[in-house]
Formats: structure tokens, C-alpha cells, sequence
């Protein structure tokens, strides 16, 4: 009876895994098509403003934000008319790097703050998605770097930052 028991609670951590991670991957979806509707082109230009990258703070808070930001970031690109050769590859691989570091570092704070995962999107986005700005648009790699890590910076310092205090203040980071 041990066995059966301990086999449902694995499937139904599982399934709360995967669940978690397909709502942050259409939440990450949808807001980035909300973005692009209502601000033409701000979510896909090399100055960027990507609303839906302040859920990268959900990373902070579980494993399932990784793969569900890592999809989001997939779905978007494929679905995107606009979006680059590269950017299913290159984009979904700086989103899950990110997502990943900012897992590996929550515990990385300074009085309560996780600076330094706050800045690991802008770090490793500049890094990939700059060298793929200067394969298909050119002007240069540190300018597309510099351009891409502004965006990200000022996205998660700012929403991401009241996401972040907003749900740790209401305790909202518990359900995840």
C-alpha cells in the first residue's frame, strides 16, 4: 500500500511541476502578443522592453519557472512573424540560461534583494541574443550587447523588481 501511495504523490508533483510550467509558458506568450498589439514592434527590436521577461523572477521562486519561460520564450519565436532565424535557438537558450541562473543564485541577496539574479537575463540575453543581433542586422557587438542589456536591466529592475516584491509581501511565492 506504501508503494501506491508513494507512486501517486510522485505523479501528483509531477504533474504540479509541468502544470506550473505550462502556465507560465502561455502567460509568457500571451503578454508578449499583448505587448506587441497594443506597442507595435517594442517586444522584438534590439532596444528592447519585453514585459513578459519580469516572469523571470518566478525562477527565483521554482525549478518549473525554467522550462515554462524557456517554452514561452520557444512559442513566441516560432509563432512571431518577425522574429530571426536564430531566435528559436539563440533566444530560448539565453531565456533558459537565464531562468536557470536566477534558480541557482535566489539564495544571492543583498539585504533581501537577489541583485545578482535580477541581472542574469540582461547578461546572458546581451551576450546571445547581441551576437545574433550582429550576425543578422550588423552594427557592431558590443552596441547590440549594450542595447540588449538595457532593455533587460530596466525590465527586470523595475517590473520585475514589483513582481518580485509583490509576491514575497503577499506570500504569493508560496503557491508556486
Amino acid at each position: 500500500m506504501g508503494a501506491v501511495r508513494s507512486f501517486f504523490v510522485v505523479m501528483r508533483k509531477k504533474s504540479k511541476f509541468v502544470t506550473r510550467a505550462a502556465m507560465i509558458a502561455a502567460l509568457y506568450v500571451a503578454l508578449t502578443y499583448l505587448q506587441n498589439i497594443l506597442l507595435p514592434n517594442s517586444a522584438s527590436m534590439a532596444i528592447q522592453f519585453r514585459a513578459s521577461e519580469a516572469l523571470c523572477v518566478l525562477a527565483f521562486f521554482t525549478p518549473s519557472a525554467i522550462y515554462g519561460l524557456g517554452i514561452g520564450c520557444l512559442l513566441f519565436n516560432l509563432s512571431y512573424a518577425g522574429a530571426l532565424p536564430l531566435d528559436m535557438v539563440v533566444g530560448t537558450g539565453a531565456s533558459v540560461l537565464a531562468a536557470w541562473s536566477m534558480y541557482m543564485t535566489r539564495n544571492v541577496t543583498v539585504k533581501g534583494y537577489p541583485i545578482l539574479g535580477m541581472l542574469m537575463p540582461a547578461f546572458f540575453n546581451a551576450v546571445l541574443v547581441g551576437w545574433e543581433l550582429t550576425v543578422y542586422i550588423g552594427g557592431g557587438f558590443w552596441l547590440n550587447a549594450a542595447y540588449v542589456a538595457i532593455g533587460e536591466a530596466a525590465v527586470l529592475l523595475t517590473l520585475g523588481t514589483a513582481l518580485y516584491y509583490t509576491l514575497c509581501n503577499h506570500k504569493l511565492h508560496r503557491i508556486l
